[in-house]
């Protein structure tokens, strides 16, 4: 607007959008002070770059989450696919954060319009300052993991180790035991073969010792050319005693071969199955260790590595930055903006039939409120009743005229009007 004594420079597109993004009103920015353009420009540009950070922010904590996970510092792969989506999810991310902040400074009034911030406008714009303390957490700390990755990922490469031998230990010791439950079970069915096997040749060492003491017993090399005693006559009922039982020992250990035959050579291969599976948990205990490499772990990680002080730090410097647009219009002074749009609005309640009378009555607790008129509304409400009364005003006077017309026709001719035998 060019004036005698003041002209307001010209805007340009960057002014513009970043007047949006503060929530000001163009039109009448373009009618106030240069100081007041600066300001919301200032706002603007907070605003913008919040939304900036919170997109690169929420684009690494979707790539840290979604992508396949791997040891620490060993695996430097990126994976393309999972970049598009975090492109994608950040822009989301920012787009929302940037609405967030523009509604919350945007409603963020300028309190009593001093540079002092008292205790009112500090209490009505608490949960203001929440909603900001939240978003300034939630991006900062995927910020804080990108700035201390490298050494987030030595210390995430160390538990991964640490966890992979805890793995392996454990694992080792399960599958020791059960290998060993195993063999026991082979063993105890081996041994009752081999105490069958005993009983067999005790029997045969006895009948050895009797077998010379027997009449008409002769000495015959066996197949290695040792010489035996061999009984001429098998009737001594001694030897066919022991005969007979060496010959029941021996059924009785084909009977158990046979029926453990199976069962042994089910154990063998279980034995075997958890020795191949004991030599491969490497490979198992490595899948495990690669999946501690989550955000969760890492917002850990980065606690532990950076410290509490520095956490913080970083923590309240995205807060600062969060927050500085909502303590900076509760302390901004007014300035011919406000005026002229409050000067507005009270146009725009006027050409629309409001009228607010201020402090105009206090309610149950003693806090004065103001009192709203909407004259249009009550023009139409007054013209509703009006029209009302006088549809009531023109219904009774109706009625009245037909009451009299009939009257008229009675008495022109009371008989048409009476009937005696209805």
């Amino acid at each position: 607007m060019n004036r005698d004594y003041y002209n307001t420079p010209k805007s340009n597109f960057f002014m513009r959008v970043l007047w949006y993004a503060a929530g000001g009103d163009r039109y009448i920015l373009e009618r106030a002070t240069y100081a007041d353009q600066v300001k919301y420009m200032t706002l603007g540009g907070v605003i913008f770059a919040t939304s900036f950070m919170a997109a690169m922010s929420g684009g690494y904590a979707f790539y840290t989450i979604f992508s396949p996970r791997s040891f620490g510092v060993e695996d430097t792969t990126v994976f393309t696919d999972v970049v598009y989506y975090s492109i994608v999810f950040g822009l989301f991310w920012g787009i929302m954060i940037f609405n967030l902040d523009r509604f919350i400074v945007s409603s963020t009034g300028k309190g009593d319009g001093t540079e002092e911030i008292t205790w009112k406008e500090f209490k009505g714009a608490i949960p203001r300052i929440i909603m900001g303390t939240i978003i300034a957490i939630t991006i900062s700390k995927p910020v804080e993991i990108r700035m201390f990755k490298t050494e987030i990922d030595v210390k995430l490469y160390e538990n991964q180790l640490i966890a992979q031998k805890r793995c392996q230990e454990l694992i080792n010791t399960i599958y020791d035991e059960r290998i060993k439950k195993v063999e026991i079970e082979i063993d105890k069915i081996g041994l009752e073969k081999e105490n069958i096997q005993n009983k067999i040749s005790k029997l045969n060492s006895d009948r050895s010792m009797i077998t010379p003491t027997v009449p008409g017993t002769v000495f015959k090399p066996d197949e290695n050319g040792i010489s035996r005693p061999y009984p001429v006559s098998i009737s001594n009922p001694l030897l066919k005693s022991l005969d007979s039982e060496v010959k029941r020992m021996v059924k009785e250990l084909e009977k158990i071969e046979m029926l453990n035959s199976g069962r042994i050579a089910s154990k063998t291969v279980e034995k075997d199955s958890l020795l191949f599976r004991k030599s491969n948990i490497d490979i198992e205990c490595e899948k495990q260790a690669k999946k501690l490499d989550g955000l969760l772990e890492r917002i850990k990680l980065a606690d532990e590595v950076a410290g509490v002080w520095i956490s913080l730090f970083i923590t309240l410097l995205f807060m600062a930055i969060e927050l500085t647009p909502i303590f900076f219009k509760l302390m901004l002074v007014k300035s011919p903006y406000d005026y002229l749009k409050d000067n507005i609005d009270e146009l725009i309640k006027a050409e629309n039939g409001i009228y607010i009378l201020y402090d105009y009555h206090k309610d149950r607790k003693g806090v004065e409120r103001d009192y709203t008129v909407h004259y249009n509304v009550e023009k139409i409400i007054s013209e509703k009743k009006e029209a009302a009364k006088a549809q009531d005003i023109l219904a009774k006077y109706a009625v009245e005229k037909f009451i009299e017309q009939k009257k008229r026709e009675i008495d022109k001719n009371p008989e048409s009007f009476i009937h005696p035998n209805s």
